[in-house]
């Protein structure tokens, strides 16, 4: 079925590895169908607690294909249908969440970017849609846009300035200087920085931490709660967040997690899932 991407799962953890090595894993129209297709299938099936994203070889994405790029300049069209791809959503994605990357950041599972190698371009905003970012601390993360007479692309002028503040957003896009993973975790744009070889390991260990711990229903309502709070008032995400704490005490899993902690037992909570992909 995939062309582009490896899927892997290993519950509770589905591996999403982007497979171009050849070419840095530069992206293509058919990868972004892959994934998508990939991240759905990851969302309906109960084994998987959490996703990440990586790439094969030494590097995690270069960014555009050039050859895609030149076909554009050169007044060309892109192939965007792939029979056997199509995704079909459970409910309508809130229009915030619906763009061409950031339908990750309304994924009900905890999304993580494994970057393990250079990280370009096009590239560097699906990062940030991510929610969990592990990095190589020596692998190069570059903007390029403005190197390519092009402009802060697919939401990175929002996400960008709320990750790391409005100053080292700016130089980060104007300058399209090389960020290193180690300045990349001092500055808050990703989590942690580590050496290359441990980065897929510590991102799998994070979301087996998750699977052993926490409710997958919690995880999924806080990060809800937390993307779409980014553009509500104090007032109102406060009273919705009491609305949601008073619904969570009528739920299985709040009685496992207090039944749990009382008899110092790990937690048997449920798992999320919907019907396979295929049904989808």
């Amino acid at each position: 079925m995939y062309e582009e991407i490896l899927y892997e799962v290993e519950d509770p953890v589905a591996t999403i590895t982007l497979n171009r090595p050849r070419f840095l894993n530069a992206w293509t129209q058919r990868m972004a169908a892959e994934v998508r297709h990939a991240i759905a299938r990851a969302e309906s099936d109960p084994s998987v607690v959490g996703i990440i994203i990586t790439g094969a070889g030494r590097a995690f994405c270069a960014g555009a294909d050039m050859n895609n790029l030149a076909t554009l300049t050169e007044g060309g069209r892109l192939e965007t249908d792939f029979p056997g791809l199509e995704v079909k959503t459970r409910e309508p994605l809130p229009d915030d969440f619906s763009g061409e990357y950031t339908y990750l950041m309304a994924v009900k599972k905890p999304i993580v970017a494994a970057i393990n190698g250079p990280v370009a371009g096009m590239a560097v905003p699906i990062c940030l849609c991510c929610d969990i970012r592990f990095m190589a601390g020596d692998a190069p993360l570059v903007t390029a846009f403005a190197e390519r007479g092009l402009v802060a692309e697919w939401g990175i002028s929002w996400l960008l300035p709320r990750i790391v503040g409005t100053g080292r957003a700016l130089d980060i896009l104007y300058s399209s200087r090389r960020v290193s993973g180690t300045e990349a975790a001092s500055m808050g744009l990703v989590n942690e920085a580590m050496p290359a070889e441990e980065v897929v390991p510590r991102s799998r260990r994070y979301i087996q931490d998750l699977a052993a711990r926490c409710s997958p229903e919690s995880l999924a309502i806080m990060k809800r709660e937390v993307y779409e709070h980014l553009t509500e008032r104090l007032g109102p995400a406060e009273r919705e967040a009491r609305r949601l704490m008073i619904e969570s005490f009528a739920r299985p899993d709040f009685k496992e997690g207090v039944s749990s902690f009382m008899e110092k037992r790990p937690p048997k909570f449920g798992r999320i899932g919907a019907s396979p992909q295929a049904d989808r």
